[in-house]
């Protein structure tokens, strides 16, 4: 069982990425993400970030990474792991859950 720390942010907006029409917005995903692991894993070592591009915190790591958003053109929401990018448009629950297994985030008994 890990004791390290993870924080899983989802950069996305209120208006659905172009890509993802018929998908839920990146609002649904973060509060959806966030129920499905905490069935599956111990989330007690989990913190939850949600970073809106269009008005993104005075941080540097999330202005430079919504900046590579709009420069590469990326499909939101983008789910990432301890800063790894391991969704990005629709997530798949199944590349979520194998970066927190890489991360030793204990299952539920």
């Amino acid at each position: 069982m890990s004791k390290e720390s993870i924080i899983i942010t989802v950069y996305g907006a209120k208006q659905i990425c172009a890509s993802c029409v018929g998908a839920p917005g990146s609002k649904d995903t973060y509060e959806w993400l966030q129920a499905a692991i905490g069935r599956k894993y111990i989330d007690d070592h989990i913190s939850y970030e949600y970073i809106d591009i269009d008005s993104p915190p005075a941080e540097e790591k999330h202005e430079q990474f919504v900046q590579r958003i709009f420069d590469e053109d990326l499909f939101y929401p983008i789910v990432m792991v301890n800063d790894e990018l391991v969704a990005e448009g629709i997530p798949r629950l199944k590349t979520i859950y194998a970066a927190l297994d890489k991360h030793g985030v204990a299952l539920q008994s």
